[in-house]
């Protein structure tokens, strides 16, 4: 079974939370999605409560590499998600990126211009879906 960790902006706000269900539910057709929770539309903006700041990095670090792949949604700019997938890539995990394209706003050269990544765009959930099959799907 694969194992699959996603990552997406949470702290900032939670408007893409249905869009982050949506992603985690159909990447729940390919292995076992260990940070599920960021698809958690009522997880608190504070993440989770009761956990201080390094047991939710010592924990999310510990899935992130424990994983087979790294799916990250990156429309919305976050440390966290660079910071995420930069420890992917020293690690020499796989990661798909899902961007959707915005008038005004340019994904970071860091990221669209990495070889290392595979940077993907999209629109609707139902792109999002046909990208995600067909990374997994080898296409």
């Amino acid at each position: 079974m694969t194992n699959i960790y996603f990552a997406a902006s949470i702290r900032a706000d939670r408007d893409d939370a249905q869009l982050y269900q949506q992603i985690v539910d159909h990447l729940k057709n390919y292995g076992t999605v260990l940070s599920e929770h960021v698809g958690n539309k009522n997880l608190p903006l504070s993440e989770e409560s009761g956990l201080t700041d390094r047991e939710i990095h010592n924990r999310d670090i510990r899935r992130l590499l424990s994983s087979d792949v790294l799916v990250a949604e990156v429309t919305q700019q976050s440390l966290r998600v660079g910071y995420e997938i930069r420890s992917a890539v020293v690690d020499g995990i796989k990661v798909l990126c899902l961007h959707r394209p915005q008038e005004g706003k340019r994904l970071s050269a860091m990221v669209f211009g990495s070889r290392q990544l595979r940077v993907e765009n999209y629109e609707t959930i139902e792109q999002a879906r046909e990208v995600i099959t067909n990374f997994f799907e080898g296409r």
